[in-house]
């Protein structure tokens, strides 16, 4: 792993819950950015599934650069190159693109393929990855399944996303085989699109106390 994306990954260890961000209007960027920063997780990952996603990372990398923002539901090699163009400091995939991980690791771009088998996991440590997503994971079997293949699998550490809520995220924290959890619990589409950023602020704030009494 180079010193960059050891670096990186080391952020994600210490913020320990990575706000998953869907945006639809760029304008929206700037208070959540601050809503985020003020409750105590400074990260974001947005995903590029939106057409304002690529001017929303610009906003929140320019205007909060200690923020740890960076591209998820990367799917191209082109989304990659806007992506870390708009300042993304890190890619996340929703699955295993040997393609994608290959170029983020020829470029020095930090990346978190998504994984759920333990052939997408032996592939990713054949690259030379350490740090993986396991989506989605209570889907697809949550902390048991990670404990199960981690204990095969031990050079892996993963980023639980999907189904990852204030009811769960604590069990996860608590074991040695997560660096971080993604979740959008307090960041839903519905609060953004009615400028609640107050409200996101608190939970965000919930969410980094949660973090806090779990990590030592």
């Amino acid at each position: 792993m180079s010193a960059k994306a050891e670096a990186v990954f080391q952020k994600f260890e210490e913020v320990g819950i990575i706000p998953v961000v869907v945006l639809n209007d760029a304008k929206d960027a700037l208070p959540l950015g601050k809503a985020l920063m003020e409750g105590g997780l400074p990260a974001a990952e947005v995903t590029f599934r939106t057409a304002a996603a690529e001017e929303s990372i610009r906003i929140m990398a320019k205007e909060f650069p200690d923020m740890l923002v960076g591209a998820g539901t990367v799917l191209t090699i082109d989304q990659v190159d806007r992506a870390v163009a708009a300042g993304a400091k890190f890619i996340v995939a929703p699955g295993f693109d040997p393609e994608i991980v290959k170029y983020c690791l020829e470029k020095d771009i930090p990346v978190c393929p998504g994984t759920q088998t333990a052939s997408e996991m032996m592939a990713a440590l054949k690259l030379g990855l350490t740090h993986v997503k396991f989506f989605p994971a209570e889907n697809a079997g949550g902390l048991k399944m990670i404990k199960a293949i981690g204990a095969a699998l031990t050079a892996l550490k993963f980023m639980p996303t999907g189904g990852i809520s204030a009811a769960n995220v604590t069990e996860y924290l608590q074991s040695d085989k997560i660096f971080c959890c993604g979740g959008s619990w307090m960041v839903k589409g519905d609060m953004i699109k009615a400028g609640e950023f107050d409200a996101i602020r608190e939970k965000v704030a919930e969410a980094a106390a949660i973090v806090r009494a779990n990590r030592k």
